[in-house]
């Protein structure tokens, strides 16, 4: 066996015992989604007993962790946004950076925990022992609502995709679309284009560190990333409070057939219910940029898109 072959090895046994250890540790607030891509998700709470604030932790182990690479996260809370969301991520990689080549997913959740009942105890953190209702929509969402595990169910190919793009990678330059505005509430969409999921993550937190972005009362993204050696699609989506909205963004993604994109809508609610009105405006932002950076050709083009098998397209030469 040679040192390759030993590391894997020592990365599997590595994963086992940790698997093992949280699901004794955590028991029902841990969850495994698919076992054989190593996709798990834990809750974590500030209270086990009378919860007050609640996330989703999910994760991906990449066969090289823990010795070479980290978990692939994300977290799924719609009331976490904009600079407190940046803040909790920068720390677990912070964690991570320090904790090099170690088992980080307890410290992780430990970490979350922290940070939840620090939120919590603030007295600018969200109202979580209330039912939350979103500006926009005037739905109820319970603090025991849990994400769509469904759309996690990631290979292992979706880790390599993550860690073949370099740190020091430099990004192409996001495009910010036309505004559009209805009742006081704005809409504005953002486009850029990626080929790994680290280049996502890197967008979304580029994306944050503009306040005004961050104070957004909804960041809503999708993404479609086309592997050639699979020939197939890895896309996710994002509500980021506002419930489907991702979903139908996603839609929109598939319907026009575009490939190698990741589209944010910023929604600044304004204080005027829209109906749904609200999802109307935030895929004719997406479908605008879309155009406007030639991924697809004409509005009129891309309502003929639906239901067509048609090649997956990137952007056009212009």
């Amino acid at each position: 066996m040679d040192a390759s072959e030993e590391r894997d090895d020592a990365d599997l046994r590595a994963q086992m015992e940790e698997i093992e250890a949280l699901s004794s540790i955590y028991a029902d607030e841990w969850c495994v989604i698919d076992e054989a891509a190593r996709v798990f998700c834990i809750r974590v709470s500030d209270d086990s007993q009378r919860p007050t604030l609640t996330l989703c932790l999910q994760i991906i182990l990449p066969p090289d962790y823990p010795s070479s690479a980290p978990p692939i996260y994300q977290i799924n809370a719609g009331w976490l946004r904009g600079a407190d969301r940046m803040t909790l991520s920068n720390s677990l990689e912070e964690l991570y950076v320090e904790n090099t080549g170690e088992s980080i997913l307890y410290l992780w959740v430990e970490k979350i925990r922290e940070f939840l009942i620090e939120k919590s105890q603030s007295t600018d953190g969200p109202e979580m022992g209330k039912t939350m209702t979103t500006e926009e929509g005037g739905h109820d969402y319970d603090e025991d609502d849990l994400p769509d595990y469904s759309l996690l169910k990631l290979t292992n190919q979706s880790a390599q995709l993550l860690s073949s793009a370099s740190d020091d990678e430099e990004l192409p330059l996001i495009k910010h679309g036309e505004t559009i505005t209805d009742r006081r509430s704005t809409f504005q969409p953002h486009l850029d284009a990626v080929v790994t999921l680290k280049q996502v993550q890197r967008v979304l937190n580029h994306l944050y560190e503009n306040k005004k972005i961050a104070s957004a009362t909804h960041n809503i993204y999708a993404y479609r990333i086309f592997c050639e050696d699979k020939n197939s699609f890895l896309q996710d989506c994002e509500d980021d409070g506002e419930t489907a909205a991702g979903g139908r963004l996603l839609h929109l993604l598939q319907i026009l057939d575009v490939r190698n994109v990741l589209v944010v809508v910023s929604l600044w609610y304004g204080g005027i219910l829209l109906g749904p009105d609200r999802f109307k405006h935030i895929n004719n932002c997406a479908r605008n940029i879309l155009i406007q950076e030639g991924y697809t050709d004409t509005s009129e083009e891309a309502s003929k898109a639906g239901g067509k098998n048609k090649r997956p397209k990137g952007k056009k030469a212009k």
